[in-house]
């Protein structure tokens, strides 16, 4: 599609404007949010570890990545090293350094909290010795076993997906990466703000993956419409299932068919695949339904793109929302309003167009929450719907057993087939974190690679 003028994207007829900015604007606004710690940084932060023997930092860490090591390394101005002790655990270690919830994982354990009231900077260091690995990588880090003859199919190339595939290739399987998408990263690629992951980190990070060999890719493969299950397990030994939550939680009132309402996931995805931001359309009043990560990365994003007033709506108090404390405080600092006790009644059109929402004033009583009588009313021109989303569970069939609506496996990934895993947001019981999605994919496919030796 070639350029287009600022003034010929306006879409008037629903008061979703693209260009809103100065175009000089978005090259700031979309920049990394984080930048990479200079050497002299690094080299600070670094001296700052105990280096505990016991290290409740790697008891924290999803992917047990042995935090004192490699912080140690980045000391010594050993970045491979420290890079190939991050990669070992957590074949995404870039990306989990950029979008990890460290401030709850490993920095919240860190003993420098008892001293200083300040952790170690882990999710910063790790970035540091990933960044610079992969900036000059030489020679490969790892390399595949001898071939073991046998046949994996993975199903779905997010986070899950690919560490299972990458752990099992490492063994000496081959593989058959089958996505949905056009590209592969699930939502590393389609799923995270755009100043989160600059510079097409995702697209680098899974060309490094696929270079251990023994990966072949296939994009544009979906579950259900372009093979089944049973195809699969009739060509394969064993197949992963990292498919992802496709369903959107219903809103809880009807939604009439009018511009300007759409799924925040979508409007992200939309974003990241953009290749300028200053064609994509957003409104003046922009509100977002929801309370997790999805919700802030939405309504951030909105603001940068040029929403004057963007107001997240959550049905409960800040303690119980998804997103952190740091992620709330981001969109607070980027001027996001946020919310709370506040459940969506009634979706509010005038001649056909999105006039605003009305919402209940909702409290907690007894341990129920509860409307409390009181309503108001919040103007808008967009609305982002961010209140979760659910496994399509048909797809699978009724061979594989569910737990309350996901996949229901063994802590190793195995689900009630013998010869199929699951890991990932689809699998039950989960965080819905990367890190945790990468460790389901690595710890699935040691499970799989012992069956199929086993087997053997």
């Amino acid at each position: 599609m070639p350029p287009i003028a600022p003034k010929e994207v306006t879409t008037k007829t629903c008061g979703l404007h693209a260009a809103r900015l100065n175009l000089a604007d978005y090259a700031a606004n979309f920049a990394d949010a984080h930048p990479r710690l200079t050497h002299a940084q690094a080299m600070i932060e670094s001296e700052r570890c105990y280096y505990c023997y016991d290290a409740p930092c790697t008891a924290a860490c999803p992917t047990g990545i042995d935090i004192p090591t490699f912080i140690q390394r980045i000391a010594q101005e050993n970045n491979r090293g420290a890079a190939k002790t991050i990669l070992e655990a957590n074949p995404l270690g870039g990306m989990c350094a950029r979008v990890c919830p460290t401030e709850v994982l490993c920095e919240q354990a860190c003993v420098r909290n008892s001293n200083e009231e300040k952790p170690v900077e882990i999710g910063a260091l790790q970035r540091y010795a990933t960044d610079m690995y992969f900036a000059n990588p030489g020679q490969p880090l790892f390399t595949r076993a001898p071939s073991s003859g046998f046949r994996v199919a993975v199903v779905g190339a997010g986070p899950a997906g690919l560490a299972c595939a990458h752990t099992l290739a490492r063994n000496g399987h081959s593989v058959e990466l089958l996505e949905a998408n056009d590209k592969l990263g699930g939502l590393n690629e389609y799923g995270l703000a755009t100043y989160k992951t600059a510079g097409n980190f995702a697209q680098q990070e899974i060309a490094w993956l696929l270079s251990i060999g023994g990966i072949t890719a296939h994009c544009n493969q979906q579950l259900g419409r372009d093979f089944s299950l049973e195809q699969l397990l009739e060509n394969h030994d064993a197949v992963f299932l990292a498919l992802g939550l496709q369903g959107v939680n219903a809103l809880g009132t009807s939604a009439p068919d009018i511009p300007g309402i759409a799924n925040a996931v979508d409007f992200i995805a939309e974003l990241r695949q953009a290749d300028d931001p200053a064609k994509v359309p957003v409104g003046r009043r922009v509100v977002v339904i929801g309370g997790g990560m999805t919700a802030v990365d939405a309504a951030v994003q909105a603001r940068l793109l040029g929403a004057e007033e963007v107001t997240i709506a959550y049905r409960r108090g800040a303690q119980a929302m998804s997103a952190s404390t740091v992620e709330q405080e981001w969109a607070l600092t980027h001027g996001v309003n946020i919310r709370h006790w506040a459940s969506p009644k009634e979706i509010l059109s005038d001649s056909g167009q999105l006039a605003g929402v009305r919402f209940a004033g909702t409290a907690m009583q007894q341990g129920h929450l509860v409307e409390t009588g009181e309503d108001f009313v919040l103007q808008a021109d967009m609305l982002l719907k961010a209140i979760g989303q659910n496994f399509i569970k048909e797809p699978v069939g009724a061979q594989i057993a569910l737990q309350d609506g996901r996949i229901r496996t063994d802590e190793d990934g195995h689900t009630s087939h013998p010869r199929v895993w699951a890991g990932g947001d689809c699998r039950a019981g989960g965080r819905d974190l990367t890190v945790e999605a990468v460790e389901h994919g690595k710890r699935a496919a040691l499970s799989i690679n012992n069956a199929l030796r086993n087997r053997a």
